[in-house]
């Protein structure tokens, strides 16, 4: 029986831990006033140019991740496992859809490079490590699209030791 009831507590336990944690870590109301406010107004939101800035830009995430084998020693030591999304006017997505083949090869190759000159190595995820990693598939894409791409968006990434 105690076999059974602790589990039981166990669970019971992290629920209300879990409910308790998510309501002090929520966002704070909609609304910005205090108890003794008479006039309550509603929090500001996106203002008219904000809202033009964020539709003069689309997202196109690439179809596929991207696998990338970090070289140790003479040997696959990790994988590095990528997804990219491309900043472009919204009218230029079917265009980039168009070349995807071409901008997969010249990422996998900076990737490929990026790898070789130890960027996956250690700290990787280091703010100037991303920083040269997505300057370089930016300027990859730059030559594919031109002036069309914004910016290249490192979704996901993750390392996995072999």
């Amino acid at each position: 029986m105690l076999r059974l009831l602790i589990p039981a507590i166990l669970l019971i336990v992290g629920l209300a831990g879990g409910y308790f944690a998510a309501s002090f870590l929520a966002p704070p109301d909609e609304m910005t006033c205090s108890v003794e406010d008479e006039d309550c107004e509603p929090a500001p939101t996106e203002t008219e140019d904000e809202e033009a800035e964020s539709s003069d830009s689309a997202f196109v995430r690439m179809n596929n991740q991207f696998i990338v084998p970090v070289i140790q020693e003479d040997r696959v030591s990790s994988m590095v496992v990528l997804s990219l999304s491309l900043e472009v006017p919204p009218d230029a997505t079917e265009s980039v859809f168009q070349r995807e083949p071409l901008l997969r090869d010249a990422f996998l190759q900076i990737l490929f490079d990026h790898a070789y000159a130890g960027g996956f190595d250690g700290a990787f995820t280091h703010a100037r490590n991303m920083r040269v990693l997505r300057e370089a598939l930016y300027h990859g894409a730059k030559e594919l699209l031109g002036s069309t791409v914004k910016s290249v968006l490192i979704v996901d990434i993750v390392r996995q030791e072999v």
